[in-house]
Order: C-alpha cells, then sequence, then structure tokens
C-alpha cells in the first residue's frame, strides 16, 4: 500500500496476480490496421506496445467536435522493477485504467485499449464526462511520485517509446501546447489554483490531472514541459492562435498515417502537401516516406483583401464556392480543421463540424456554435479574398 500526498490510499496487487491478461507486443502492429471510429486521424495502438486486459476500458467519446487533448497522472508509485505489470494489474482490477501506462525508468509502453476510446482515470465533472472530453483524450499514466518529477534526468534520445507516444499523439491533432499553464508544482497550487471548465472544454493540447475540472488530485507535478510535449513540431500552432511555419521541416510518414492526419498535426491542409511534394496519389503513402511539411501551414492573413460574409443563407447542401475552400483552410490554419479530406469547394457537414469547433474556440457554446458562420465569427477567422 501507498499512502499519496494527496492522502489517497493505494493499494497495488501482487506480480503474480493472475486477473487479468497480459499481451506481448505485437510485432505486426496489427492494431494499426483495425477500423477507428469516424473522424479519428491517428493509430488506435501504438507500434510494439504491451497491451493489458481485453482492450475494452472506455467508448465513444461524447464531445468528438472538440479539440483532441492529452491528460498526465502519475501512479504515486516506484518506477521500474515489476511496477509496470504490478500496478496494470491494480488499475484493472479498480476499473479506472487509463489508455496508457509507460515507465520511464525502462520505457517500457502498455495500453489499456485504443487511443480512440475513452479511458477511466478521470472523475466526472458533475454530469460532465471528463473522459470522453475531445476528439481524443490520450491518458497516461506514468510510473513515479508527484512530488518528484519523473522527467528530471529524463533522456529522451534512450527512451525510443517514450517518442512513438509523443508521436501518435501528434498524429491525432494534439498541440504542443499545455493551454492551462504548466502543471502544478505543489498539492497546495493545485488547490487554489483554477480548473477552468472553459479552458479544458474549448482547447486542445496536454493537461495534468490537476488541470481537469471535477478532479482533486494534483499529479503529475512539476514535469518538464521542455520534454513533455518537447518542442512543437515544426509548422504546428502554439498558442491557439495562426501558425509560422519554420523554413523547413520533413515529416516521417509512419504506420496508420494518412495525409489528413499528417497535414491536421502540422495545421497544413491535404492539397498544401500534395502540391508542396509533388505527390500523384495522396492516398498511397508508404511507411518512413519523408514528406516535405514546411511552407505548407495556411497562416492568419494580413495586408490583403478579405472576403467579405456572405451571409448565413450561402451555407448550405449543395453549395459550390471557392470562398467555401477558402474558409476551411483558415479553420485548418486556426486548428479547427475536422476534415478526413479537403478541404474543398462543397459545403459539407465537415466544414460545418470544423466551423463549429472555432465558434467554441472563439467562447461560443451550446446552440451558438452551430457550425453556421456568422458575420461576427467570419470577421474574426480573416478570410481571404478568393
Amino acid at each position: 500500500m501507498v499512502l499519496r500526498d494527496d492522502g489517497d490510499l493505494d493499494v497495488y496487487v501482487p506480480t503474480d496476480a493472475a486477473e487479468y491478461r497480459v499481451y506481448e507486443p505485437d510485432a505486426d502492429a496489427k492494431g494499426d490496421q483495425e477500423s477507428l471510429p469516424r473522424g479519428a486521424s491517428g493509430p488506435a495502438y501504438i507500434d510494439g506496445v504491451v497491451r493489458f486486459g481485453d482492450q475494452s476500458i472506455g467508448g465513444a467519446m461524447d464531445t468528438p467536435g472538440n479539440p483532441p487533448r492529452a491528460t498526465w497522472h502519475t501512479t504515486e508509485s516506484p518506477a521500474g522493477g515489476n511496477y509496470f505489470t504490478s500496478i496494470a494489474a491494480y488499475l484493472i482490477r479498480v476499473g479506472a485504467e487509463p489508455q496508457v501506462i509507460y515507465d520511464p525508468a525502462t520505457d517500457k509502453l502498455g495500453q489499456f485499449g485504443p487511443l480512440t476510446s475513452s479511458g477511466r482515470a478521470l472523475k466526472n465533472d458533475g454530469s460532465r464526462r471528463t473522459n470522453r472530453e475531445g476528439k481524443v483524450n490520450i491518458q497516461v499514466e506514468v510510473l513515479g511520485r508527484a512530488a518528484s518529477p519523473w522527467t528530471k534526468g529524463f533522456d529522451e534520445s534512450k527512451k525510443p517509446n517514450f517518442g512513438k507516444l509523443k508521436a501518435a499523439m501528434r498524429a491525432h491533432g494534439i498541440p504542443d501546447t499545455w493551454p492551462a499553464g504548466k502543471p502544478p508544482a505543489t498539492a497546495s497550487a493545485a488547490a487554489s489554483g483554477p480548473r477552468s471548465r472553459t479552458t479544458w472544454q474549448s482547447k486542445g493540447g496536454h493537461y495534468a490531472h490537476a488541470q481537469v475540472p471535477g478532479n482533486d488530485h494534483w499529479d503529475p507535478g512539476a514535469i518538464d514541459t521542455s520534454i513533455v510535449p518537447g518542442k512543437p513540431a515544426s509548422g504546428t500552432d502554439t498558442g491557439g492562435g495562426s501558425s509560422t511555419p519554420a523554413t523547413s521541416s520533413t515529416y516521417v510518414v509512419k504506420k496508420g498515417d494518412t495525409l489528413s492526419s499528417i497535414a491536421s498535426a502540422h495545421k497544413s491542409t491535404v492539397a498544401a502537401l500534395v502540391k508542396l511534394n509533388a505527390l500523384k496519389d495522396p492516398n498511397r503513402l508508404s511507411v518512413g516516406q519523408k514528406l516535405k511539411v514546411s511552407g505548407a501551414a495556411a497562416p492568419k492573413p494580413t495586408g490583403q483583401p478579405l472576403e467579405p460574409f456572405p451571409g448565413a443563407g450561402f451555407f448550405h447542401g449543395g453549395r459550390h464556392s471557392p470562398i467555401v475552400t477558402a474558409m476551411g483552410r483558415r479553420l485548418v490554419a486556426e486548428g479547427c480543421g475536422r476534415y478526413a479530406s479537403g478541404p474543398g469547394p462543397n459545403w459539407t457537414n465537415s466544414d460545418k463540424a470544423s466551423y463549429a469547433a472555432f465558434q467554441r474556440k472563439l467562447g461560443y457554446t451550446g446552440a451558438a456554435a452551430d457550425g453556421i458562420p456568422g458575420a461576427k465569427s467570419w470577421a474574426a477567422l480573416k478570410v481571404p479574398k478568393s
């Protein structure tokens, strides 16, 4: 038994407990070929992970139109040794599994279920199911204690599985940011700090367990945000606004990647990547293939003519216009793209979902975030004249 610094008592089962199943790493990474829920862009499984339990932990996300996020926990236990399997057994026993468990001492990585399903490691915020918030909410239990941040002395160059974890998060479009600020360094700081519902529900990125509304733990402590999640992927939006791509950058295609997921992660568009790389068939990518991603993002326009608001009645099924394409590119640049492919000139449900995400980013809630452009939100989007 371990007494947590926040007063909770954790009980860990023996390493020889036989009440759960463990699947060794799948050399063929078959999980990457499994069907993903509609709207998912990244892999369901990280290549080479250990699979714990029956891989059934949660279900569909409640708010898939909201931005993707990752939530970081600590187990309040030592790392290394047999803790990786014994704590996995405990989490299964109490029904509090995240999607991922990670041991920074050994670089062992395990999954209790697909990244595209919800975890079970967070308390609800009233009737709001925090486990099911966002397009994805990839939760990670890291072996360690909040009072002694596990990133101290951590050498990522020697931890390839940790790199795979971050790459999978980026493939799902999770921005390399901490929208609620750096994780609290002490239990008292977590108790006195805000757990903003507005931030949690409207902004994608990385969150501490201590920053989630409705929860009271203070983990994972003051982890180093230059390691988690590290430097932003080149060309990504680091602060919720428009992006400015680096002068040069190359992305290496990984198993499970699609051109759409790569475009989303780099705040670009499929069309821009096709043109930049002179791709003949954008639907056929090879693992290990190198793609240029620099210069592909659509920055917020300045000093150029803007498209006047065409009126809410302009946006309906059957509408075909370059204005719709220009709007979609701006939505992607703002980190609000919800496109499986495109954007393109036809008004579709993907455009509506993307615009609704932008409305929520502006602070619209409920029925106001209906996905139909209005004069004020259109002015804020700054769509360049097509």
